[in-house]
């Protein structure tokens, strides 16, 4: 997988936090409203790396012994369906001295699949936003936890409708939203992000029994997939661009089997051995297809036609017009080549090359 420099991006963009830590600011900012009888703006947290961050709070309501303080998320230049969502805490004391129980409420989903570190049917409140919360809290909360303990409750009105939107649904965890996050804050254009979701899935699948998975280079492709292969929603897995780090987690998570489904434009790069096929980070080489159409015994014509093609889809077009047989296996074969590769030849690939339509146009497995 092609590195990203972390540094230099977040130079470039603006960072943003995770739901764990607009989580924690609410959380403190709501114990602090309570030790100061005072309405608190903002809060600073410190994240697992020791670094502190500045955070607005957005509502603050306090009592003598409870209150209850949000927090906007803020995505930063990576905004995801998260991004501009109230974060809720409501905390009160209980009589359980130094103890600090989290849970989730409203909007907040709920685990129902194993392979994901958490327990079933709890709150998907992932362990490093807990860890930031009660480190935080303690901090602040010295002299209280030495009398009482303190509950905390995460709330997340808009969850329920967010949570379809995310991965939830095929990892198990329905009626909301993860509270998440490694290191509090949001990197634009996470690769690492993108990478553990991947990783997630696959854990899911295995913890569910499941060794066979689908890899799909998006949505559309998944959809044509569904069609054609029957397995649970959790086996199928978005790998976006990142094909040769996807397989490579498959050989080491021990698959069984992989079937790699996608377009033209996504499996021309992986047939051309790209591991990462992001647009910016590769363009489809057009004198690549053009030797393949000239193996396929395509004419001069065509094979001129192709290597000024404008785009992969372009080619498909110029390869169906002219009726040239056996360039979309080409690609298959090749796409297969490249991916038993990246897998060490662990793992056995049914590749599937679909049209815009859903059609089959290729299909290479050599198991």
């Amino acid at each position: 997988m092609n590195t990203i420099n972390v540094e230099e991006e977040k130079r470039k963009l603006k960072t943003g936090y995770t739901t764990g830590s607009s989580a924690t600011a609410a959380a403190k900012a709501a114990l602090l409203s309570i030790l100061d009888q005072e309405k608190i703006e903002n809060v600073e947290i410190l994240l697992p790396k020791r670094s502190l961050i500045k955070i607005s709070v957005y509502s603050c309501e306090f009592g003598s012994d409870k209150a209850k303080c949000s927090v906007i998320k803020d995505g930063g230049d990576d905004p995801d369906v998260t991004h501009g969502a109230e974060i809720i805490v409501e905390l009160s004391f209980t009589d359980k001295i130094n103890q600090i129980e989290i849970d989730g409420g409203e909007g907040v989903g709920v685990v129902t699949k194993p392979g994901l570190g958490l327990e079933i049917n709890k709150p998907a409140i992932n362990p490093v936003p807990k860890k930031m919360i009660i480190e935080n809290l303690r901090e602040v909360g010295k002299k209280i936890l030495l009398e009482k303990g303190i509950k905390v409750v995460i709330s997340v009105p808009k969850g329920r409708e967010l949570g379809p939107k995310t991965d939830n649904p095929r990892l198990g965890i329905v009626n909301g939203i993860s509270i998440l996050g490694t290191s509090g804050i949001v990197i634009p254009f996470s690769t690492a992000s993108y990478a553990a979701s991947i990783r997630q899935n696959l854990d899911v699948a295995i913890a569910m029994g499941n060794d066979t998975v689908v890899l799909t280079t998006g949505g559309r492709s998944e959809d044509f997939a569904k069609k054609i292969v029957d397995l649970p929603e959790h086996c199928f897995v978005q790998m976006g661009d990142f094909s040769g780090y996807t397989i490579q987690q498959c050989a080491k998570k021990n698959i069984k089997k992989a079937y790699v489904v996608g377009f033209i434009g996504k499996l021309a790069k992986m047939a051309a051995g790209v591991k990462q096929t992001h647009v910016k980070g590769s363009k489809v080489d057009m004198s690549f297809l053009a030797e393949l159409a000239k193996k396929a015994n395509a004419r001069e014509n065509v094979i001129q036609s192709i290597k000024k093609a404008n785009t992969a889809r372009h080619v498909s077009e110029i390869i169906l017009e002219n009726n040239v047989k056996g360039f979309f296996e080409l690609i298959c074969s090749q796409t297969y080549k490249h991916m038993r590769n990246h897998s060490d030849q662990k793992v056995p690939i049914d590749v599937i090359l679909f049209d815009f339509d859903g059609n089959i146009l290729a299909r290479v497995s050599k198991e």
